[in-house]
């Protein structure tokens, strides 16, 4: 049995000269010595989990080190300070403060100068959270929307420099907003400088990836795996000619997975992250997590090394850069997605499944599912925050458990084609415009795409030019992010749905998109709408005031801060309740008919912090259609 307290006393012992020769022992670096004392145990011990029976373990542990040691050395000063604020505030996220907001910069504002001029925006909205899709260098054409990364270092050229960027988070961060990045990390393109060296032969650079002599190994994978995108990306494999080998890629043949079995890939990609968070990255997305590591005879998704891996990025970034977080994209059953969210881990976490069911309480008309699954799985450890949403730029999948249906009296399989027949405008009596996104005809298995307000009915209101199909599907809007401002966590907005803008279906004429239907909601922003984001009587002013006035609301409500959520029962099968932080309590109909709620506890002198409205001495509400209350004790 090896004595980890005493391994890992030597190797610091052995590795602190090293380390010295880059950082001097000087009072203006105690900081990271404290920082190394606290945080080596766990490094040492998540990396001799990893790699501790390869001969070669303590050579790569150092260079792990000394890689952090340097990006410490290059952190700019006033991250640096950002790093002690933080550390003496670690909860600093859970505040009723915080408000998310994302786009891509180029659909955005064209550039990071443009993006930069477009600040008052964001503040006007009270965005103190900006996600920035991913904008580093990537392939020309297909690219997977930026997700096929070229270079961790270079931004792309189209949008601006990696100087402007990092001036960019400066601005930012000076009007109160923290810069969240990407980090793709299971797969680099097939253009990066790795990938392009693996390609010239260089063996050290083969061994970055997954590659086969034959297709013995890969088909023997392929029995565990499933396709991602089953339409237009079959298969885990591609033989590539120059190579004569086959290659991993998961996801598209541009994308080629990392081999983080090799220490050196580690490594590196630590290089890589560190670097992004001296930007002045805030927070970092972590892209595809389950998928990082493999291991034959499994489904390669979710293996415990995953884990591991991302841990020790955890406490390597607690060594070198304190003030970024990391937030996990975890897109798999909802058992297994607060397996990833921890404190040592990814404190903070996309909420899928509220995302899904709040579409599935809508087109049903009832919360039993979304009520019941938010009862058992919403919840999380404390120091950890869900990051909730109703759209974003990928596809929504029917991420709810089949087991949570079954106890509601659901069938799974056959509600999501009710959900998709629904999203698409097939099924009868549908308000929604949607589209399908990789479609499966053997599993029978899609995905829906579309903006917010198309989803919800507005599209298909306009069209019919039906009043009350107008008023409805505004309301449907300002519901479903009423419940992500209140429900606990940070609320995230996909720009462009706070002014209800509407699918568009242009990408079908560009041969780099028409193949991914995502493009209908990844679409650029209409600022000669947002022009009207102040006239009430307006469609975009109506929701940009709506969502304006509940932020507000929220950022003057401690009690709407991150901490306890309690779903319970309303008693009507169409009004979802919870209560936040035992002081304030939710009602939400999802029904477009008027619904009676009778309930055993009011807060004392009720008044709802939304409309002014008072409760004062009953316990029977009436909710008109798609209404939502926020009662709160009065004074």
């Amino acid at each position: 049995m090896i004595d980890f307290d005493h391994a890992c006393h030597l190797s610091l012992k052995r590795l602190l000269p090293r380390i010295q020769a880059l950082i001097p022992s000087q009072p203006e670096h105690a900081v990271f010595y404290e920082r190394l004392d606290r945080h080596f145990p766990t490094i040492f011990r998540l990396l001799f989990e990893l790699y501790g029976t390869r001969y070669d373990f303590f050579y790569h542990l150092e260079q792990t080190l000394l890689t952090a040691a340097q990006c410490y050395l290059d952190r700019p000063p006033d991250l640096k300070a950002l790093d002690r604020q933080r550390e003496q505030n670690p909860d600093w996220f859970h505040s009723e403060q915080m408000l998310g907001g994302v786009c891509y910069v180029d659909l955005f504002a064209g550039d990071l100068a443009e993006l930069r001029e477009k600040i008052p925006y964001f503040t006007e909205l009270g965005l103190t959270y900006l996600h920035l899709m991913p904008l580093f260098r990537a392939p020309e054409g297909e690219s997977d929307g930026g997700y096929a990364i070229s270079s961790y270092r270079d931004v792309d050229p189209k949008l601006g420099t990696t100087a402007e960027l990092a001036a960019l988070a400066a601005e930012l961060r000076q009007n109160g907003i923290s810069l969240v990045l990407d980090f793709v990390f299971n797969h680099t393109s097939n253009e990066h400088d790795w990938a392009l060296r693996a390609l010239d032969g260089d063996e050290e650079y083969q061994d970055f990836y997954l590659m086969f002599d034959d297709e013995r190994l890969p088909q023997q994978y392929e029995q565990h795996l499933r396709e991602i995108f089953p339409e237009n990306a079959p298969g885990n494999f591609l033989l590539h000619p120059k190579l004569g080998k086959w290659v991993w890629a998961t996801f598209h043949y541009y994308q080629w997975d990392l081999n983080y079995a090799n220490p050196a890939v580690f490594t590196a990609m630590l290089g890589e992250m560190l670097a992004i968070a001296n930007i002045g990255a805030e927070v970092l997305r972590l892209d595809a997590v389950a998928f990082i590591w493999k291991q034959l005879g499994t489904a390669c998704e979710g293996l415990p090394q995953v884990h591991t891996i991302i841990q020790a990025y955890n406490a390597l970034t607690c060594l070198v850069a304190p003030a970024m977080l990391f937030k996990s994209e975890a897109i798999v059953h909802p058992s297994e997605v607060a397996s990833y969210i921890s404190p040592q881990e990814a404190p903070i976490s996309y909420n899928p499944t509220l995302m899904a069911l709040l579409w599935e309480a809508l087109a049903t008309r009832e919360v039993k599912l979304l009520r019941h699954s938010m009862q058992r799985r919403f919840e999380l450890p404390d120091g950890c925050s869900w990051v909730n949403y109703v759209r974003c730029h990928d596809d929504i999948g029917w991420t709810f458990a089949d087991e949570d249906a079954w106890e509601v009296g659901v069938n799974g399989f056959d509600h999501r084609q009710f959900l998709n027949a629904f999203y698409m405008g097939r099924f009868p009596g549908s308000f929604a415009r949607g589209l399908p996104f990789n479609a499966n005809p053997v599993t029978k298995d899609a995905r829906i795409s579309g903006m917010c307000a198309s989803l919800a009915g507005l599209e298909h209101a306009q069209e019919s030019g039906h009043a009350l199909y107008i008023e409805h599907a505004l309301r449907r809007i300002e519901l479903i992010h009423s419940v992500i401002i209140s429900a606990g966590g940070i609320p995230l907005i996909y720009l462009g749905d706070e002014i209800a803008m509407l699918n568009d279906y242009s990408y079908e004429d560009n041969p780099d998109k028409r193949e991914d239907s995502r493009w209908v909601h990844r679409i650029p922003f209409d600022w000669e709408r947002a022009t009207q984001r102040h006239d009430a009587d307006s469609t975009p002013g109506r929701i940009f005031e709506a969502l304006r006035n509940l932020i507000r609301i929220r950022k003057v409500t401690p009690a709407l801060a991150n901490g306890t959520t309690q779903f319970f029962d309303s008693g009507n099968p169409h009004v979802l309740a919870y209560l936040r932080n035992k002081r304030i309590l939710v009602l939400a109909n999802f029904s477009e008919h008027q619904q009676t709620v009778h309930l055993q506890w009011v807060p004392p002198d009720a008044v709802d912090l939304v409309t002014g409205g008072s409760y004062t001495g009953t316990r029977t509400l009436r909710l008109a259609a798609f209404q939502f209350v926020w009662l709160a004790p009065g004074d």
